[in-house]
């Protein structure tokens, strides 16, 4: 039988779509980008928002969305909500930054011959390694206090010593069961439960529909040790099946994303919130739906304008006009400030998707990290102590950093 299930956008419109039990998150997503002619990519994800218990986390592609659904207490404050997440498949991209060798020593001295970088692949192939480690604040249960243990995260659950860092099974207390739960991101966990960082994680076992009570709450000193243990997470709980899913999403990619004989070309459209390196083409705004159209590409080169069928053709147009754009604005753009500029061109930073006004610092924060904290993701925003600057506001190494801009 099916069900309604309803999904919010960034901007919190609400779309109602009917899903059978056998409807993957990953189905789900492919629908959404079809019906709101968004850019196709493999970002795209369907995010489990528990607003009530400030705790989020990205659906696997595979995941059945009816028994999510289904997983939630009737009346809770539990909604899906789709949106681009660019840390989806980066345990299978940048490994080495993402489990850092302190925090898999152990594995690496049990197997001399394996670079760090080989870490992933020997797990998919002999589900052996790695095994995480490290300190983390645990918040007993039923009190508001933090204590710091040394945890191991093993294909059998993850464990915690009640002796310093000792790994003898005397000492080791078992903490948490992986198949039977969830790993989610800690959105306001100091305001909510007085979390010692902002780094804040939680394991919610399938049985815990609603409340505070039996969530096993987890934080850590920064966000490169939390990325880690929440990739380890899902890594070691799917295993061979998340790599399945990023190897398919990576052939869909490569699949033209027109039907028929005349090829559409979809460009992003307003607002796309966050940039990675891609040329920006269309209007800003950070509260609308990130993507609302799709576009033929045109040559307007001669007399009269045509659609261009052939993609190598698109791109060639695409480069050639950026070129004549460069050089019709170079002048302009070296002009003193007295001098009167064409209003388009002062204006021209306004109309593309990385720029977001006079959005706050904070709300940068949240933006930034909802997109995953993934190098290379940026924004331009205006300065709020001064009148004339810009903030270039981006992820690097895991952190997000703000550098002022002044004409």
């Amino acid at each position: 039988a099916s069900q309604v299930v309803k999904v919010f956008g960034e901007d919190g419109a609400c779309r109602s779509l009917e899903a059978s039990a056998g409807t993957t998150a990953r189905q789900l997503c492919e629908t959404l980008v079809r019906r709101t002619r968004a850019l196709h990519d493999h970002s795209w994800a369907l995010v489990e928002l528990h607003q009530h218990l400030a705790l989020e986390r990205c659906l696997e592609d595979h995941e059945s969305v009816v028994e999510v659904q289904s997983s939630w207490a009737p009346g809770a404050d539990s909604r899906f909500v789709f949106r681009k997440n660019f840390a989806k498949y980066e345990l299978f991209k940048s490994n080495a930054s993402l489990f850092p060798e302190v925090m898999v020593s152990s594995c690496l001295e049990a197997n001399k011959s394996m670079a760090h970088s080989e870490l992933i692949q020997n797990f998919l192939n002999s589900g052996s390694c790695p095994e995480v480690q490290g300190f983390l604040q645990l918040r007993e249960a039923g009190r508001k206090v933090w204590k710091r243990f040394h945890f191991s995260l093993r294909r059998s659950g993850l464990y915690y010593s009640t002796k310093g860092t000792s790994k003898d099974p005397r000492h080791l207390q078992y903490f948490a069961d992986l198949t039977e739960s969830n790993i989610y991101y800690v959105t306001q966990g100091k305001k909510l439960y007085g979390t010692p960082t902002e780094f804040g994680f939680c394991i919610k076992p399938h049985k815990v529909r609603s409340g505070v009570k039996g969530l096993k709450l987890l934080c850590s000193e920064d966000e490169q040790s939390r990325s880690c243990w929440m990739a380890a997470f899902r890594l070691f709980k799917y295993g061979m099946q998340l790599y399945r899913n990023y190897q398919q999403a990576q052939a869909r990619l490569s699949q033209p994303p027109w039907i028929g004989p005349t090829p559409l070309v979809s460009v992003p459209s307003p607002p796309q919130p966050l940039a990675r390196g891609d040329p920006p083409v269309t209007p800003h705004s950070l509260q609308r739906s990130v993507s609302d159209n799709a576009l033929v590409a045109m040559d307007f080169s001669g007399c009269t304008g045509r659609v261009i069928e052939n993609p190598s053709e698109v791109l060639t147009a695409a480069l050639e006009e950026a070129q004549a754009w460069r050089k019709k604005t170079t002048h302009r753009y070296s002009l003193p400030a007295a001098c009167h500029s064409s209003p388009l061109s002062a204006a021209i930073h306004r109309t593309q998707p990385w720029f977001h006004g006079r959005i706050s610092r904070e709300d940068t924060q949240q933006l930034i990290g909802r997109q995953g904290l993934v190098d290379g993701v940026f924004l331009v925003r205006e300065s709020q102590r001064n009148p004339k600057g810009f903030v270039l506001s981006l992820c690097h190494l895991q952190r997000i950093k703000h550098y002022l801009i002044l004409p």
